[in-house]
């Protein structure tokens, strides 16, 4: 059937409800409007679904919802045991608009299949998902979350039984399950009989979870000496991370905790925050002008499910600057090695794991200190898949993971990137500096005087719908089918294409190219978003010819795409 044909099936059939049915109706006769919200189903990605919240095949809704958990219980029904089904699929959700409504459709679903679901009673983060998944040895779990997308978004992840999102394979054969339901009418629906099936979590639970990530605080001692005086703002952009976050930190001896008050309690509409990305300077404004106004040491700042960390730090002009992840990934790997030292706790086994795409500066220090590096694919679930099989080897110890996108994981309670246990440590690495007399900022001078400086550059060509779709792919096809010799007049000496399936690692739709002077840059497809990401990273004396590099650098790449859509305009 095609999109108009499929729109007109979606108005007239008694299995979707009167509300979904005004909305269609209310498009009638916008078939562009139509076109998008039928022309395909929601892909179900690398690790599930995320969509703009309305009705349509291509959007998440209640049916859409229904139907990726229905292929979810068809490959476990056929792929596990009957132990193993019965152990369950725990399911947690954040602020959005309809993540509760979301949740309680996949539980009822999993129900109506004979699968027990765990729940909440409200929104947690998606790092105590992931370690409910290993708590309660469920056969996987469902976060319902558009992580730091804007407002209309919402979105819908599957972690397998150890706790990481599920890896390309059970991603893969999930995804023939869920493309194999054709007739929504056929999902089955939970009966009475059958409500005993979805049980509510307590607050044990949460106290596991904060309990695992106080275990991580290295230096306990100086987190009491200066915790009372050390002052941190903390903003959970309205997102789930507030009671997680304060409560770890309050726990520890950390009592000089301000909240920013607009964005302290669970919004769908994030207080008015176009993006509540915490990389983004703009969802920081409200975090650091109350730093400013009372004076604080730190901003920290988690994304809405909670398991993404941005940071402002006080610079010697007293503005705050924001730090990005590939620093505060840098500083973290520095402080845990050299503290861990200190303890007289480094493994000479541990090893840092970081994705391809992210910066040499953490890696640089690692090695500095006769310890293994690991370059994984851009996907948290890499890095998690990394700490299970130095489990199962023993060659290898996990010391911290994390990916320039503003994701860490420090220990092995969870699988995925956690904001709660990075802001524990990060703020004790704060204070770490802040008993030396120095600000974290003047510690990342330090650290690029003994290391050198490191600059990245992370470049976002969006281009939505149909189109935009097939631009992309046009575009990271010519990158990958013509002999591209030179960025910043400085020769490429290797190209690595990872859709071949090199250095041991899955295939990927990643490009990355390397200069002569050090300097990298990777072009990749967003799996979540309809983008084409460039990722530049370049070495210097300073930051000012590192700025160059990358302004140079930056200005190429864009010839090629103006020089690629031109030829590519040549055959439209």
């Amino acid at each position: 059937m095609n999109y108009m044909e499929i729109y007109n099936q979606w108005l007239e059939s008694d299995y979707f409800d009167a509300e979904t049915k005004q909305e269609l109706e209310n498009i009638k006769g916008n078939e562009k409007e139509i076109e998008d919200r039928f022309y395909t189903d929601l892909e179900f990605g690398t690790a599930g679904l995320r969509g703009i919240i309305a009705a349509g095949t291509n959007r998440i809704n209640i049916y859409t919802v229904r139907r990726a958990t229905f292929g979810l219980a068809n490959y476990i029904m056929k792929n596990t045991t009957e132990e193993e089904k019965n152990r369950g699929v725990v399911i947690a959700h954040d602020n959005r608009n309809m993540s509760r409504e979301f949740c309680l459709e996949a539980a009822n679903t999993l129900a109506a299949c004979g699968i027990k679901a765990y729940i909440f009673d409200s929104l947690r983060t998606t790092p105590e998902l992931s370690f409910a998944v290993r708590k309660l040895h469920t056969i996987a779990g469902i976060v319902i979350t558009a992580s730091h997308n804007p407002p209309e978004y919402n979105g819908y992840k599957v972690y397998w039984e150890d706790g990481a999102q599920v890896m390309p394979e059970i991603a893969a054969a999930i995804t023939d399950e869920v493309n194999s339901i054709k007739d929504y009418s056929t999902i089955p629906t939970i009966k009475e009989n059958q409500k005993d099936l979805v049980v509510m979590l307590g607050e044990d639970q949460d106290t596991a979870f904060i309990e695992a990530v106080k275990t991580q605080v290295i230096k306990k001692d100086l987190v009491k000496k200066v915790g009372q005086d050390f002052k941190i703002v903390y903003t959970p952009l309205c997102g789930t991370g507030n009671v997680p976050v304060t409560r770890a930190l309050s726990e520890v001896g950390f009592k000089n905790v301000l909240v920013v008050p607009e964005e302290q309690n669970p919004d769908p509409n994030f207080a008015g925050i176009e993006y509540p990305n915490p990389e983004e300077h703009k969802a920081l404004t409200r975090g650091i002008a109350l730093a400013k106004a009372e004076g604080a040491d730190l901003v920290i700042a988690t994304d809405p499910d909670c398991d993404r960390v941005g940071v402002a730090v006080k610079t010697t002009t007293g503005e705050y600057a924001l730090l990005t992840g590939n620093q505060i990934g840098a500083m973290l790997t520095n402080y845990i090695i050299e503290s861990s030292k200190e303890e007289n706790k480094l493994d000479p086994k541990a090893t840092l794991v970081k994705t391809i795409v992210t910066s040499e500066f953490g890696a640089d220090i690692a090695k500095a200190n006769n310890l293994d590096v690991i370059n994984v694919l851009t996907g948290f679930k890499f890095i998690g898949q990394k700490i299970k099989s130095f489990e199962e080897s023993g060659d290898k110890t996990y010391l911290f993971g994390y990916e320039e996108s503003y994701g860490y994981l420090v220990g092995t309670h969870a699988r995925d990137k956690d904001g709660v246990v990075a802001s524990l440590l990060i703020s004790e690495m704060a204070a770490y500096y802040y008993d030396k007399g120095m600000s974290l900022y003047e510690g990342l001078q330090e650290l690029y005087k003994k290391y050198g400086y490191f600059k990245e550059k992370t470049i976002s060509l969006t281009l939505k719908g149909i189109e935009g779709l097939a631009k992309i792919k046009e575009i990271i096809t010519y990158f990958r089918e013509n002999d591209i010799k030179e960025f910043n007049n400085t020769k490429v000496v290797d190209l690595k294409d990872y859709q071949k399936g090199i250095d041991g690692l899955p295939k990927a739709n990643v490009l990355k190219y390397f200069l002569e002077d050090g300097s990298w840059i990777a072009v990749r497809p967003s799996g979540t978003e309809p983008k084409l990401k460039f990722y530049v990273a370049v070495k210097g004396e300073d930051e000012a010819k590192c700025l160059d590099k990358i302004a140079n650098i930056e200005a190429d790449i864009n010839k090629i795409i103006e020089i690629s859509s031109f030829e590519l305009c040549l055959f439209c």
